[in-house]
């Protein structure tokens, strides 16, 4: 599948988002910030990416966390997965959250998180007296043991 996207005047210069490996789901984004940004201890910060895209009907893009960045400095995304709509044109941002408790500098090129594209269906709702009976039923948090 191949999909558009606009490379914006502050990105200019960094790769386009891209697989790092050939098993790899999701695509590294980089950071587009000029020079150096630093996240203090809980901040969030919206970080942008220097593109804009125009997914196909159908599909959405998941920003999510890439998890070698939480596991050394204890940052992350604040609304993970972040959902990119098929009709959104604006630059792709990534809400950046540092839940470490020392500063974490952002900068230029940095792989920040990971897209992934994913196609979604969309559903009609259809209101009834009683759900149909599963094996789970009504089990909620934890309801499946450790």
């Amino acid at each position: 599948m191949k999909v558009s996207v606009k490379v914006l005047p502050h990105g200019a210069g960094l790769p386009l988002p891209r697989y790092m490996t050939p098993g790899s789901a999701g695509m590294d984004l980089f950071a587009a910030v000029s020079g150096e940004m630093t996240l203090a201890p809980g901040q969030t910060a919206p970080i942008p990416t220097g593109i804009s895209i125009a997914l196909p009907g159908g599909f959405e893009g998941q920003v999510r966390p890439r998890s070698g960045l939480g596991l050394r400095h204890g940052v992350g995304l604040i609304n993970a997965p972040g959902t990119i709509d098929s009709d959104y044109r604006g630059e792709v941002m990534v809400l950046m959250t540092n839940f470490s408790g020392a500063d974490y500098r952002v900068q230029r090129g940095d792989r920040i998180a990971q897209l992934v594209v994913a196609r979604y269906e969309r559903v009609e709702w259809e209101p009834c007296d009683e759900l149909p009976p599963s094996g789970r039923s009504g089990g909620g948090f934890g309801h499946s043991g450790r």
